[in-house]
């Protein structure tokens, strides 16, 4: 008699695994090991991996300053604009924190300033950043 054929479907081991593997994923977004989160990318991670509260890793990376991990995750694939479950975007929240790399990097990668609640312009407004105001003129002219 053959052995019998393995449920497929994950149980509440495989789901720990699973949630403590996307756990580190997020945490090298967060903490800018480009290294490390490029080679998972490379491995075939998603680059527009989401947690619970839809951040995408280039959320993560764009809010805690890391330009480089924001460019690597561009670089894979990664959505640069796409917005969390609060309708943020990683330029918004890059405008917010005052990371003028990131806010680089990711309108090199394609951001829009005008997209998301409040959109990256709006926060720029609110906070008085003419530079960032002054960069985002020259995608959107007004």
């Amino acid at each position: 008699m053959p052995d019998p054929v393995p449920d497929p479907r994950p149980g509440p081991a495989d789901e720990a695994e699973v949630q403590e593997f996307a756990t580190k994923i997020f945490n090298l977004a967060r903490a800018g090991d480009v290294a490390a989160l490029a080679a998972y990318l490379d491995a075939g991670v998603p680059a527009n991996l989401t947690n619970d509260q839809g951040d995408t890793l280039v959320m993560l990376a764009a809010y805690h300053g890391h330009a480089p991990t924001v460019r690597a995750l561009l670089e894979r694939g990664a959505d640069p604009g796409r917005p969390n479950d609060r309708g943020q975007t990683p330029l918004a929240g890059a405008v917010f924190k005052g990371e003028p790399d990131v806010v680089r990097a990711l309108l090199d990668g394609g951001a829009d300033p005008g997209a998301g609640h409040p959109s990256a312009v709006d926060t720029a407004r609110m906070f008085g950043n003419e530079e960032f105001l002054a960069w985002f003129a020259e995608i959107q002219p007004e």
